[in-house]
């Protein structure tokens, strides 16, 4: 057995070696789309175009209106009817405006409640959600300054209006670098992506080929066919995996690797197993390459979108949230972000790593049930 399988692997590893265009992808996967996702993914706002029209024409409305400063927002203009507002938003000049009322000072003067509208482009949902959530901020904050001075007015000092004043330390990523959680999400999803397009793409070659029937009348049975299949991509992706880590995570993005590199290499193997048996799952119904991409797309979205790297898992529906019990990328992002950003260790992440095990084998015994059922 061991003869044959090292045989088969020999083989397998020669094919990998002569393939350039798969060699371009890992190189690529690896490298550039990881770089860009760590540059191109935001998930804040910088220079966030606002138009402004100014009814009231005060001290205290310009007052609010210079609060919309940069790095979050950018007037592009001072506008004097509604109609430019409503043109400049339709046109994509701007995505939000701020509508102040003629009587916004007297009601401030008076310490009636004071409001101002917000018109906000909602195409780009995320982008507006953030904006006015920096809007609301803008509008509390000076509205406690506007009660804090008529309070010291009132009474001869600023001490007599009661404060609560709330200090935010966020763990892990003081500085909110959005770049640390987008580069090592990228790493995870070309991990998985590249895992089972490798596996799938080496069996479907096979019968691209014509030469999976030569196979079949090999000494060689299912498992340890699909093992030689596995196998070179259970080495070599946990290994550009770790190199990605050191230079673009780390060497580009600066981010802090606190937990055990050999233990997140350990369960890196199980995991690229895991994906690998995805791909020979894929492999056994699809014809060609093409077609093999087609269906990994159709399993890789929805385990992206359920693996909680967006949304986390108790905001989701009931049902998706049982679904993505099933996906091994919950398990290895909670893993991987677990270990390498908090530092982690076997105390804590055991039940990700179980996960894990647990889902590639399922998967590979389907592969193998599948392809017995068609050569049968």
């Amino acid at each position: 057995m061991l003869s044959r399988l090292s045989a088969m692997i020999v083989k397998e590893f020669g094919e990998l070696r002569r393939d350039i265009p798969i060699l371009l992808i890992l190189i690529w996967g690896f490298t550039g789309i990881i770089y860009s996702a760590g540059h191109a993914i935001s998930m804040e706002i910088r220079d966030y175009p606002v138009v402004v029209y100014d009814m009231a024409q005060s001290r205290t409305s310009r007052e609010l209106i210079s609060r919309l400063h940069k790095p979050y927002f950018k007037i592009v203009a001072h506008l004097r009817n509604e109609d430019a507002v409503v043109r400049y938003l339709d046109q994509g000049k701007a995505s939000l405006a701020i509508i102040i009322p003629p009587e916004f000072e007297r009601r401030v003067n008076a310490g009636e409640t004071a409001q101002f509208q917000i018109l906000s482009d909602g195409t780009l949902s995320m982008s507006a959600t953030i904006a006015g959530g920096h809007i609301a901020t803008i509008a509390s904050e000076f509205g406690l300054e506007l009660l804090s001075r008529t309070s010291a007015m009132q009474a001869g000092a600023a001490t007599a209006l009661p404060r609560v004043d709330a200090r935010i330390r966020v763990a892990y990523n003081a500085n909110l670098v959005n770049a640390w959680f987008s580069a090592m999400l990228e790493l995870f999803n070309i991990t998985t992506m590249v895992a089972a397009l490798l596996t799938a793409a080496a069996m479907v070659r096979e019968k691209e080929y014509g030469t999976l029937e030569q196979l079949l009348v090999s000494p060689l049975r299912p498992a340890e066919l699909f093992i030689a299949k596995v196998i070179p991509t259970v080495v070599i992706v946990p290994l550009l995996a770790l190199g990605s880590l050191f230079t673009i995570l780390q060497g580009v993005f600066d981010v802090p690797i606190r937990g055990s590199i050999l233990l997140f290499y350990l369960v890196s193997l199980v995991y690229v197993f895991a994906a690998a048996s995805l791909g020979l799952a894929i492999a056994v119904v699809a014809r060609n390459v093409a077609q093999a991409m087609m269906i990994l797309l159709l399993f890789l979205f929805p385990m992206m979108f359920l693996s909680g790297a967006f949304t986390p898992p108790e905001s989701m529906a009931t049902w998706m949230r049982y679904a993505s019990l099933i996906s091994p990328m919950r398990y290895y992002l909670d893993f991987g972000y677990q270990v390498l950003f908090k530092g982690n260790g076997i105390a804590e992440i055991w039940h990700d790593i179980l996960g894990i095990f647990a889902v590639g084998s399922v998967m590979f015994g389907i592969a193998v049930w599948r392809f017995r059922r068609l050569i049968a």
